[in-house]
């Protein structure tokens, strides 16, 4: 699965949206994504607001440490930093 973050196309959110629903939509089948229920073969996945449509995200640090390919990759000093909030959590 790949996961769409960003997109020239895609509505940029901003603090005065009060967007509530969100899911996954896979451009790949043009259908909802759900676990991998939407089809066969590989996912191209984006974020959908149901007020505005695709939208663009930004990735989450634990989204940077797998699968590899993120980019920009976290130093080492921001994957502890993470690890340990995420073991305390």
């Amino acid at each position: 699965m790949t996961l769409i973050l960003r997109d020239v196309g895609f509505h940029e959110p901003a603090d005065e949206d009060d967007c509530t629903v969100f899911s996954y939509f896979c451009r790949t089948h043009d259908r909802f994504h759900r676990h991998g229920a939407c089809g066969e073969g590989p996912h191209l996945v984006a974020l959908h607001c149901e007020e505005h449509g695709p939208e663009n995200m930004w990735p989450q640090p634990l989204m940077l440490t797998l699968p590899e390919g993120f980019e920009p990759a976290l130093s080492e000093v921001q994957l502890c930093r993470l690890r340990a909030e995420w073991d305390a959590a």
